[in-house]
Order: C-alpha cells, then structure tokens, then sequence
C-alpha cells in the first residue's frame, strides 16, 4: 500500500526554485540601484541593468515588466529620520541638516531619486511619496502652526534637495568644497528657522 504522506516528488525542487527566484530579483535590483544612481533615469537601460545583473534583459521585464516599475520597486526608501519629539526643540535644524548630509554620502538610492525626479514623472511622484511620509510628519511635531506644516516641510526639502543637487549631481565647486561643518553652519540655522520660527 502506497505511503500517502510521501512527498511529491516536484517538492524539493520548488525551494531552491524559490531562492534562484529570491536571487534573481535581489540582482536585479541592486543592479538597478547602481545604474539609475550613475545614469538617471532616462540613460538607463534594461540592457544595461540586465547586463550588470548578469542576466538575460527578458528577466528584468519578467520580474518588473518596465523600467518605471522597476525603478519604484528599487528606490523604495526609508531615511531613517530621527525621532525628533526626543530633541530640545532648538536643535530639530542641525539634527537634520546632520543626518541628511550623511545619507547623502551612503546612500546611492537617494541620489537616483534626485536625477530621476527632476526628469521623469515615475521619479517626481517617489520623491513626493518619501516627502509625505517622512518629512512631514517631523515638521508636524515641531512646527508652531499646524496650517503651516507642508510650507515648512517643502521649504526644507528646497534647502535639502538643493544642497544635494548642486553637491552630488550637479557638483557646483561652491557646495563640493565645502566642508560638513560649513555646511551644517550655513543650512542648519535654515531649516531650523522654516521649521520653528514665527511666520514672517
């Protein structure tokens, strides 16, 4: 009489199926990382992502389907902000300007954002996605006038996403040589002042 609770035998085929599958994806979004961080948006290509993933393109399109959807599923980012209910309120400015300058310089996705968002609506709305999500709720707890919350927050993303298009895209040699304390120095009373001063 047959053992019914013999395994079939497809069953050890379909885990390490599901780990090449794991793998494959994994690759091709580091691949894309890179390559939209180098490129923007528009010079990249599924070629290119492909051959850097060191896969066939029909891969790229099988797992994603288009360059957009790809590039949405490789940026999905998190900026770690700091919990600022746990700083004196005076020091909300610097704090940012601190931890957005380090991010800057380790994170490459951050960058592909940048090119991209000023060139493609795809980019455009992720960079608007992680300013809803993220930079907003921090100047909600600190901004002195909730009706004020979104001007505040999108004037500080001016001063931040202006800082990083000059000095790690564009490379204005005014912003490239700085140092971070000049640069903390000069931005950081900025923000603070969109963040918590009295509305001018």
């Amino acid at each position: 009489m047959p053992d019914s609770a013999a395994p079939s035998p497809s069953a050890p085929a379909s885990a390490p199926a599901s780990r090449r599958s794991d793998a494959t994806r994994a690759a091709i979004l580091a691949a894309a990382r890179e390559r939209f961080a180098a490129d923007g948006y528009e010079r990249a290509t599924i070629r290119a992502i492909a051959r850097d993933a060191k896969i066939d393109p029909s891969m790229v399109m099988r797992y994603f389907g288009n360059k957009e959807s790809l590039f949405a599923a490789a940026v999905t980012l998190d900026l770690h902000l700091p919990d600022v209910t746990a700083l004196p309120r005076e020091q909300v400015g610097w704090t940012l300007v601190a931890h957005f300058l380090r991010l800057w310089e380790d994170n490459e996705e951050l960058t592909a954002i940048l090119r991209v968002g000023v060139t493609n609506p795809a980019g455009a709305e992720r960079t608007r996605q992680v300013f809803r999500d993220q930079l907003l709720p921090v100047a909600r707890v600190v901004c002195p006038d909730p009706e004020q919350v979104t001007t505040r927050a999108a004037l500080c993303a001016a001063q931040l996403l202006g800082l990083a298009l000059t000095r790690y895209v564009l490379r204005f040699p005014g912003t490239v040589d700085l140092s971070h304390e000049e640069i903390l120095a000069w931005l950081a009373p900025t923000v603070q002042r969109y963040l918590t001063a009295p509305c001018p």
